[in-house]
């Protein structure tokens, strides 16, 4: 593989790192790298192609798009979009067509819900026992105040969970990077996200979120690192719980 494929080491070791902390990766594992087509799941794809080559241990990939038939008329197939960004990676793409959500509305939620339950049985189906996901550490902070904000739970996305008694485990190995340093891997290596078409894309809460933060980080760069860092860092006895009364 060209040299040009390959992490600046700062980038490198905060992966490291992040794989490390949560034990993401094991010897055997089978991995399904859910590629949506965006940037982050980009790099995130050709990322463990790289680490897979000089990781200590032995993992599979497999890598899966869901297309929500959004591009007829509007753009390229995925397979042509997204697939052929991976080639020089080696890693076969294949492309899966969205589940019907029958006569539900088509909402955020309720997408984000069904290609969830997808690749829990596509993981199944090809023997998976990981899904990788492309979330950085400006994804955790949001979901963190969308919860907060629009649900008035503190909770977010964790770089590792494990669901179905263990049978099953989500990763994100990204989650140390910032969505700027994910953009930076992606620019070196020529990576491109591809147009997300769906109509609600521009309206959702997520966007009015990412709007509020960009604000912030404008006047308080520090915002960013300190927010992560609050995550991990809950203090129980300052927070209201009438159930310690």
């Amino acid at each position: 593989m060209p040299a040009q494929y390959r992490l600046p080491p700062g980038l490198n070791r905060k992966v490291g790192r992040a794989m490390h902390d949560y034990r993401m990766f094991a010897d055997g594992d089978r991995v399904l790298i859910a590629v949506s087509g965006g940037v982050d799941s980009l790099v995130l794809a050709a990322l463990l192609v790289l680490w897979q080559k000089k990781a200590p241990i032995r993992f599979t990939l497999v890598a899966r798009h869901i297309d929500h038939g959004f591009w007829p008329g509007q753009q390229v197939p995925p397979q042509e979009s997204i697939g052929n960004q991976l080639r020089p990676f080696a890693l076969p793409l294949e492309i899966v067509a969205e589940w019907s959500l029958g006569d539900k509305r088509r909402d955020c939620f309720q997408c984000a819900r069904n290609r969830r339950s997808q690749l829990f049985a596509l993981a199944k189906l090809t023997g998976c026992n990981k899904i990788a996901f492309g979330h950085h550490k400006d994804d955790l902070i949001e979901t963190f105040l969308l919860n907060a904000v629009y649900s008035g739970t503190i909770a977010t996305m964790v770089p590792r969970q494990d669901i179905f008694a263990g049978d099953l485990a989500i990763v994100r190995p990204l989650a140390y990077l910032s969505k700027v340093e994910v953009r930076q891997i992606a620019d070196n290596w020529g990576l491109v996200a591809v147009d997300n078409l769906c109509p609600l894309v521009s309206t959702s809460r997520r966007e009015t979120i990412r709007k509020l933060l960009d604000r912030l980080y404008a006047e308080e760069p520090a915002a960013r690192d300190s927010l992560f860092a609050a995550l991990g860092n809950v203090r129980p006895e300052y927070l209201p719980d009438r159930s310690r009364l």
